[in-house]
């Protein structure tokens, strides 16, 4: 889903920021002051999300919240093929706005794959499922917001009127170590900074600016 879109003249490629973190991490929160950070620094930016409002995206939806129900190996797959056409599609594709000089900011990427769907089948057939994508496109950072599973449960109580299909504590406990396994498994090709966000966001706010900053700068 589109959230601010600056079209790019430059004649560089763009970042990509991918941010990460298990729900109720306050990811969301510190996406919209990372763009309004931006908005000052006068980067060139697009904001999106995972799943996607395009027609697979909204199935993966209907199925969080419990109006549909699939297999997780469906699940799965619907995400990693959501994600190639977040990648690909002609209207709004981040390959290319990256290629073309706009940094992308997303809200999820392929390592909430690897975490959440890991969970119930082996990492390594979640990774291979998502290596196209990979290929295209990897992060210039990947950003973690780290929360305690009870903190984030309370930020999910208290701000969510319905919560979805991954939204449990124990859940939320396996998914947290399952995302530290995938950034072991992947340090080689990643650059990956993982941020304490269990603090007030503006503490938060100013561990993310301090980590990637450089990434922002860097040619």
């Amino acid at each position: 889903m589109e959230r601010n879109a600056q079209e790019a003249g430059q004649g560089k490629k763009g970042k990509f920021i991918a941010f990460e973190g298990i729900d109720g991490s306050g990811k969301s929160t510190q996406i919209k002051r990372l763009a309004e950070r931006l908005k000052k620094e006068n980067i060139d930016f697009y904001m999106t999300m995972e799943p996607t409002d395009a027609p697979i995206g909204a199935m993966i939806r209907q199925i969080l919240k419990g109006q549909m129900k699939a297999d997780p190996r469906v699940i799965a797959a619907l995400f990693a093929a959501d994600r190639l056409d977040h990648l690909l599609n002609d209207a709004n594709g981040i390959a290319s706005k990256v290629e073309t000089g706009t940094t992308v900011i997303t809200d999820r990427y392929y390592f909430s794959s690897y975490a959440y769907h890991s969970v119930d089948m082996p990492m390594e057939w979640v990774i291979q499922a998502n290596e196209q994508s990979a290929g295209i496109l990897r992060p210039t950072v990947t950003v973690f917001i780290d929360v305690e599973p009870d903190t984030a449960m309370e930020r999910i109580i208290r701000n969510r009127e319905q919560q979805e299909l991954f939204e449990k504590k124990s859940r939320l406990v396996e998914v947290r170590k399952k995302y530290f396994e995938a950034f072991d498994r992947l340090k080689d090709v990643e650059k990956i900074v993982i941020v304490d966000g269990n603090g007030s966001p503006e503490k938060t706010q100013e561990a993310v600016w301090k980590e990637i900053r450089d990434c922002l700068a860097a040619k």
